[in-house]
């Protein structure tokens, strides 16, 4: 418990200057090509992140997909969005993190009462 303890305080950006300029750089990196933390879940790595995006309302994941493939296209064009756009981005507006909680806590649910999980990977 003490280490757990211990690990929210180092990591905390408001009692840790080093985890608060941790923070500032990823803000400033996300803004520089219009993206927001959640944008960096793979939905391919965990099933989890594929059901909450599928549960999400359309127009969500269609502006993410949006952000992601104008991220895509600065990056190969060498460019960043103009100062004027990255100063309006929001890099820590959470959309995806409540619906991926609540579908991590139904398959905790799934696997205490012993029933099968929704979905299954499969590998061709």
């Amino acid at each position: 418990m003490a280490t757990s303890k211990l690990v929210r305080t180092i990591l905390d950006p408001k009692k840790n200057w080093f985890a608060a300029l941790h923070k500032k750089t990823i803000s400033d990196r996300l803004s520089k090509y219009g993206l927001r933390y959640d944008d960096l879940y793979d939905p391919m790595e965990c099933l989890d992140i594929k059901e909450a995006l599928n549960r999400l309302p359309r127009e969500i994941v269609d502006a993410r997909n949006q952000r992601l493939l104008r991220a895509m296209d600065l990056s190969m064009k060498h460019e960043y969005l103009p100062k004027d756009l990255q100063a309006q981005q929001t890099p820590f507006r959470s959309y995806l993190s409540d619906m991926l909680a609540l579908v991590k806590r139904e398959r905790a649910e799934r696997e205490a009462f012993g029933a099968l999980p929704l979905q299954q990977r499969t590998i061709p």
